[in-house]
């Protein structure tokens, strides 16, 4: 029964919050959209990896994977050692040959290819819209160096996204839509909270959201306001080279969930103080606010999880407006959170 005392005491705060508050207003995100129509990007094109995989010659595994390696050598071994754990690629891994033979023979592996290729047949859609984001990407990072696209599937172990070193990798298992069964069915099963995220719509945030951070690499410690200043820089870095992108997909809240946040951003903003939240260390305590969850511990049941990282991109995006001279490229070099929440004026 300890563990409950905590949830009371922070309900009762809330309840003191809205007593106080009023409905949040919506806050227009005001900066004109670049022109990026002289922006030269190549056309982008999405080599099929997954394809050429499951197409293997398993009678002469060896040699197929060798002129695979040929076709792929950057994210080929990647992909081997890190997504499917079979170890490091090479000709006398024998360990690595008899897992991917077992997997290539796997009636499993070969029915999720066979749904990969019903869902995405064409993906001249998903390059077309990848182009659009890296015409934007380029317009605030001109020397950002366009990545080869490859598809892949992990076997459901979710890598929707990856970047490998000059190579942005798309796990289409990840994206079959949230009526696809075998997510529920896996050995370790997703929550049926994530399950609308893993539609196609997510394909292209999801892509953007890796190349943030191997262009800014995250930092893995600090207070509970330098996690959210930093996926509110991350989220606003989605703002400016995905501007068509809904902000429900951004962040991956439900449309509902993203209204109410919205109406109740000033209550949301007072329990972070109310509760002395802002400055907390603790891990364990942080990911109760960043990260994905059903829900957030201590608040209405309507409020999504992950919330910590939306408030944080209302600060951002608060700051920016207020500050039209700082440009996408000097927020995200930005590392003092405090400052620029104090610069931020954040008053919901």
């Amino acid at each position: 029964m300890a563990a409950d005392k905590p949830i009371r005491v922070n309900r009762i705060v809330w309840a003191l919050c809205i007593a106080f508050a009023c409905t949040g207003c919506v806050r227009q995100h005001h900066r004109p959209l670049p022109d990026v129509s002289n922006i030269s990007v190549p056309p982008v094109k999405i080599y099929r990896f997954d394809q050429a995989l499951t197409a293997l010659d398993t009678t002469h595994l060896q040699q197929a994977v060798a002129r695979l390696y040929q076709a792929y050598p950057t994210f080929m071994p990647v992909y081997f050692a890190q997504i499917m754990n079979y170890g490091p690629y090479s000709d006398t891994n024998h360990l690595l040959f008899d897992e991917l033979r077992a997997m290539l023979g796997s009636k499993d592996i070969r029915g999720l290819q066979d749904t990969i290729n019903q869902h995405f047949a064409d993906l001249h859609w998903l390059e077309n819209q990848l182009r659009e984001g890296f015409r934007y990407l380029k317009y605030y990072f001109p020397s950002y160096r366009i990545p080869r696209v490859v598809s892949f599937y992990s076997g459901l172990n979710n890598f929707g996204a990856v970047t490998v070193d000059t190579v942005l990798g798309i796990g289409l298992d990840m994206f079959l839509g949230p009526q696809y069964p075998f997510y529920l069915q896996v050995s370790d099963p997703y929550p049926e909270y994530m399950l609308h995220q893993f539609a196609p719509e997510y394909i292209v945030p999801d892509c953007f959201k890796v190349i943030e951070q191997q262009m800014f690499p995250p930092r893995q410690e600090g207070t509970l306001l330098d996690m959210m200043i930093q996926a509110g820089k991350q989220l606003y870095f989605l703002d400016a080279v995905l501007p068509k992108a809904p902000d429900s997909v951004k962040i991956g809240f439900s449309q509902k969930q993203l209204d109410w946040c919205k109406q109740n951003e000033r209550m949301i903003w007072q329990y972070f103080i109310q509760n002395n939240l802002l400055y907390v260390r603790d891990m364990q305590q942080i990911l109760h606010y960043i990260g994905p969850g059903p829900s957030t511990q201590g608040m209405p049941k309507e409020a999504p999880g992950n919330i910590g990282s939306w408030v944080g991109w209302q600060i951002v995006r608060k700051y920016m407006d207020d500050h039209p001279e700082v440009s996408l490229p000097q927020l995200m070099q930005m590392q003092d959170a405090q400052q620029l929440l104090t610069e931020a004026r954040y008053r919901p």
